[in-house]
This record gives C-alpha cells, sequence and structure tokens, in this order.
C-alpha cells in the first residue's frame, strides 16, 4: 500500500521532471509508515495535490498546505482560480473540535451601484459583454483570506508556501488536455493581447495556436508576483505595482471598470461565525452569507431528515425525487433572502430551524412534485424582498486537506466564469464575480437583497462542509465547483455519504442531479438519465445536460482516512503518514 501511493505520486509529478516532491513524499511515507498519523490531500490538479503533500511532510498544517495547494492551483488551473479571485475556506481545529469560517469573498468597488450594469440607455446589460468588461471585476480576496488563516493556524514559513508554485511557474508545467480544450473552445481568449501571449504560440503558417496538451507552459510573470507576495506579504498584493497592474487591466478594458487602488488597499478578508445544523447523527458545517451554499445546503439536510432516505437506492426514482423537491423548497428561500450579511439582515436562524423546516417539509409529497415552490416565511423576516436573477457560472475550484493532527480544510475558490473577466495583470487572471449581483436593484419597488452596492460581497453558491459526529470528531470535509449547481452537487454527496454509506471515491462520482427550483436536471450520459419518463410522469420538467463538477472530498470511517477525487475533471487524491517527529 505504501508504495503504490508513492509511485502513484511519481507517475504523476513525472510529466515535469519535478522529482523533488515524489522524494519528499516516498520518505515521508517509508519513515512514518508505523506512526499512522496520516495526511491526506484531495485537490484539482495532481501538480496541487504534490504541493499540498509537501507542505505536510515539512511538518506543516491543513492550512500551511491549502496556501500551497490555491499557488499552484492559480498556475495550472488559471481558468478556475487564482489570486486574482475569491475563496471561502472552512477549518476544522482537532485540538478543540471546532469550526472556523474565513470569509474571502471579492467586493463591489466603493463607486459601485445600481447603475454598474446598465448601458447608456439605461437597459441591463447583455451577461455576456458585461462579464468580460471592467466592470465584472471585484477586489480579489483569496490573498488576505490565505494570510489571516496562516495567521491563525499556520505552522510553516509564510515565503515557504508558495515555493512549489514559484518553481512550476519558472520551469513550466505540462498542459492538460482539459486546459487546452478549455483554452481552444474559447472564442475570447485569442482576441486580447495578454491572455493571447499567455495561451497561445505561433504555428507553423504565422497564426496563433492554443498551447496543445503536453507542452510546457511557464509563467514568469505569475513567479515574480507569488516571489513579491512571499517577501512581503499580502500588501505587495494589494498596493505597489502589483495592485497598479489590477487597477490599469480593469480602467482599460471595454468598457472599463470602476476598481480603483483605495478599493484594493482597503479589502479586508473576515472571519464569520460557520452555519452548523444536525443531521441525524452527524453535524454539518458549512460558509455563512454572502455565500448561499451553507444555509441553503443545510436547508436541503433538514427537509429531508423526515424521510428515510437510507433505504432507499442510491439514483433511484424516489431518491431524486425527494432530494429535488427539498431543494426546490431551499432554492425559493435562498433566492429571496441571502446576500451579503453586512449590506442586507437575513433571517439565518429561522431559515435553519427545525420548526420552520418541518413545516416547509410537509409541501413535499413522495409522489408528486410540487412544480416551482415559493418562498416561506421564516421568524426574523424583516421587510420585503424581491427574488433577483441569478447567472453563476461554473468555473471553480475545491480541494480538501486533512493534516497528520486531524486538523482539516475545505476550501472552494473562484474567478466565476472560465478565464474570468479575460482580463490579466502582473501573470494571473481577473474575476468577473460582480456579475454574480442581481443586475436588476428592485422589482414592483422591492428591492433584491442581492443587488450591486459599493463595499457589497456578490452572493456566492460556493457551498465548502465540514461535517462532524456527535462528539465533534472529524467526519468529512466535500465541495465542489459548478455555479449554483454546487449546492445540488454537495447536498446529494453528504446524503451517499451519511445516509447510504458510500465510500468517498464512489459518493463523489455518483450520478448526478440538481433541482434549482426550476427543471430537474439529469447528468447527461449516466444511468441517472434514464429516469427521465418516471420523473416526468410524477410533474417533474427533466433537462439532461453536462454537470462537470469537481467534488472533491475525505472522509474518517473507523479512524481511517480516505478521499475521492471526482473522475469529472482531473483531481487526484494523494496520502502519506507522517512520522511521531513531525
Amino acid at each position: 500500500m505504501t508504495w503504490s501511493i508513492a509511485s502513484r505520486a511519481w507517475r504523476r509529478a513525472d510529466a515535469t521532471g519535478r522529482l523533488l516532491p515524489f522524494v519528499f513524499l516516498l520518505f515521508a511515507v517509508l519513515a512514518g509508515e508505523a506512526a499512522e498519523r496520516r495526511y491526506v490531500v484531495a485537490a484539482a490538479h495532481p501538480q496541487a495535490a504534490l504541493a499540498g503533500i509537501e507542505m505536510l511532510v515539512a511538518g506543516g498544517s491543513a492550512v500551511d498546505a491549502a496556501i500551497a495547494v490555491q499557488a499552484v492551483l492559480g498556475l495550472v488551473e488559471p481558468q478556475s482560480s487564482g489570486l486574482g479571485g475569491g475563496a471561502f475556506m472552512l477549518i476544522y481545529d482537532a485540538a478543540s473540535k471546532t469550526v472556523r469560517a474565513y470569509d474571502g469573498r471579492e467586493t463591489a468597488p466603493a463607486t459601485a451601484g445600481p447603475d454598474l450594469f446598465l448601458d447608456d440607455d439605461g437597459a441591463e446589460m447583455e451577461w455576456r459583454a458585461a462579464a468580460l468588461s471592467g466592470r465584472s471585476v471585484g477586489a480579489p480576496g483569496v490573498v488576505r483570506l490565505m494570510w489571516l488563516a496562516h495567521q491563525a493556524h499556520g505552522r510553516l514559513d509564510w515565503r515557504q508556501l508558495f515555493a512549489p508554485a514559484i518553481r512550476l511557474a519558472r520551469a513550466g508545467f505540462a498542459v492538460s488536455p482539459r486546459l487546452h480544450r478549455m483554452i481552444a473552445e474559447d472564442e475570447w481568449l485569442a482576441g486580447r493581447a495578454a491572455t493571447r501571449d499567455a495561451f497561445f504560440r505561433a504555428a507553423e503558417d504565422g497564426t496563433t495556436e492554443p498551447v496543445p496538451a503536453g507542452a510546457l507552459l511557464a509563467n514568469p510573470a505569475f513567479a515574480d508576483t507569488l516571489e513579491r507576495i512571499a517577501a512581503e506579504g499580502p500588501e505587495a498584493f494589494y498596493s505597489g505595482p502589483i495592485a497598479q497592474s489590477i487597477v490599469a487591466a480593469v480602467a482599460g478594458a471595454d468598457p472599463p471598470g470602476r476598481l480603483s487602488l483605495d478599493d484594493l488597499a482597503g479589502y479586508r478578508a473576515k472571519e464569520r461565525d460557520p452555519v452548523c445544523r444536525n443531521y441525524r447523527a452527524y453535524r454539518i458545517c458549512g460558509m455563512p452569507p454572502p455565500t448561499s451554499g451553507g444555509i441553503t445546503t443545510l436547508q436541503i439536510m433538514g427537509l429531508l431528515e423526515r424521510f428515510d432516505l437510507g433505504s432507499l437506492a442510491p439514483g433511484s426514482v424516489e431518491a431524486v425525487h425527494l432530494i429535488s423537491e427539498a431543494s426546490r423548497l431551499a432554492f425559493a428561500d435562498r433566492d429571496l433572502y441571502l446576500a451579503d450579511p453586512d449590506f442586507v439582515d437575513q433571517p439565518v436562524a429561522g431559515l435553519l430551524a427545525t420548526d420552520y423546516l418541518n413545516a416547509r417539509a410537509q409541501l413535499i409529497d413522495p409522489t408528486r412534485s410540487m412544480g416551482r415552490a415559493r418562498a416561506g416565511a421564516p421568524a426574523g423576516q424583516r421587510g420585503a424582498l424581491t427574488p433577483g436573477d441569478d447567472r453563476a457560472l461554473p468555473a471553480t475550484s475545491h480541494f480538501s486537506i486533512v493534516d497528520a493532527d486531524g486538523n482539516a480544510v475545505s476550501m472552494t475558490s473562484s474567478i466565476e466564469s472560465a478565464f474570468g473577466a479575460h482580463l490579466m495583470a502582473s501573470g494571473f487572471l481577473l474575476n468577473n464575480q460582480l456579475t454574480d449581483f442581481s443586475f436588476a436593484a428592485e422589482d414592483d419597488g422591492a428591492p433584491v437583497a442581492n443587488r450591486v452596492e459599493g463595499g457589497k460581497r456578490p452572493r456566492s453558491s460556493m457551498s465548502p462542509v465540514i461535517v462532524l459526529d456527535g462528539t465533534g470528531e472529524f467526519v468529512a470535509a466535500l465541495g465542489s465547483p459548478g455555479g449554483s449547481r454546487i449546492i445540488g452537487y454537495v447536498a446529494k454527496t453528504l446524503v451517499a455519504l451519511l445516509d447510504w454509506r458510500l465510500a468517498a471515491q464512489d459518493a463523489v462520482a455518483l450520478d448526478h442531479h440538481v433541482n434549482r427550483n426550476g427543471a430537474t436536471e439529469l447528468e447527461a450520459g449516466t444511468a441517472i438519465a434514464a429516469l427521465e419518463t418516471e420523473l416526468a410522469a410524477m410533474g417533474h420538467s427533466v433537462s439532461i445536460r453536462e454537470m462537470n463538477s469537481g467534488l472533491q472530498g475525505i472522509v474518517s470511517r473507523g479512524g481511517r482516512l480516505a478521499g475521492g477525487a471526482d473522475p469529472r475533471r482531473e483531481g487526484v487524491v494523494l496520502e502519506g503518514v507522517a512520522g511521531t517527529s513531525n
């Protein structure tokens, strides 16, 4: 077993010739076998997972490993996350058996308001035009989030955490087939000089072509940026030349954005109270607003608790129906109530109250779909609100980590849609997260909770979760990319783990079905798509579509850790055994 783990890590690393991480992993596994203090990294790219393992071998914490993983993901998976975006991080502290939540969501410029996504005639901009403009770029939060978490939970020197990403950025990494395909299929990347230079090469006929799969791609500008952050801390990112390059890129877009140097200098990541709720014998914890993911996932699970899901087969029509109906009810509440808590008063306790969820669950007919659900009236509701629009797209990344002391990280990060705003600064792509705001500020005179306001954080669907048992011991860390479908992916996987007791890998690979208070979506090309006729007979409107999730999870059962990496993407699970000296 030991050798198979280490040899798999070597084969993954061999594409770039980077022997050093393999040597660290091999010696850690062989030398520490008897101690059985295991650590696991489940991440969206092999090189990112190796960077996390390198930190854990060096005696780092789960947070140290998370920072190293994120730095490498910004290089090797630039279409999904990076320094130019934001993130949400949950941390489980094994010693205190507590969960802490860190919010690194982007913020709107101070001068942003209801007119941000209106054209010169006062009409709402077309989404794609808005997303590819400077107006969509919010102040990035991931660097300050990593610093804040490291200050509280880090063990290794801050500078050490960026070494793997700097090495790869200088030497180059092997372009994966998935990255090559996404570059080739993006019709806007080649039209902008910065992204063309970054992701295309000169062809023999004098034109340009996407960097081919397997080719080495270096990013010296990104290495320079990481070296500055490593040496000087987050201030190197939020002021000085890097900040100036961000503002220049936003100002030079068409149309230009409003992000300023003051917006960057004033950005702060925040520690918030996690939202937690019991589910059967477990306690599930998620991120609070401004992401809707935590509350909506907990609502789905709370609505399902009165049903005996354990007696149903995974992927059965009965299970898909019940999960879909619970999701309808939760998404109806999500769309109406949830937004940045620093701007919008929202009834969090009421939405998660047992009496409220029990009453809402009575609306679920086990034999017939309710159709479109209406939001409820939880305790604590104040004032009139109206639902906003939802355009979140699936270009995000998730990773889960457990260190040798049992501490865990569940972190989801994003630059929004694939390649973000298609704007680059100092070697990294900038987000288009502000398009997660509702473009309309009000409807029929009632305000939209997720409307644009200066300094506000747009509503997200990112749903990192950590599950504990009844004594506070770690059970699971889980999350996924996927836009607003993230919530459905995570909820279904929690049912697979907690009710059906599937192994971690089987749970994350399970066929997808999602309902966001509309059509019941079934994953194309899978067995679950065959349920279309049965669900339609129960009143569901059914859509068959691709569902490109990227679930990464770690589960503890019987004192043994096991990870799962979504086969729909290129993620891996790597593990090792630490010696007692670590």
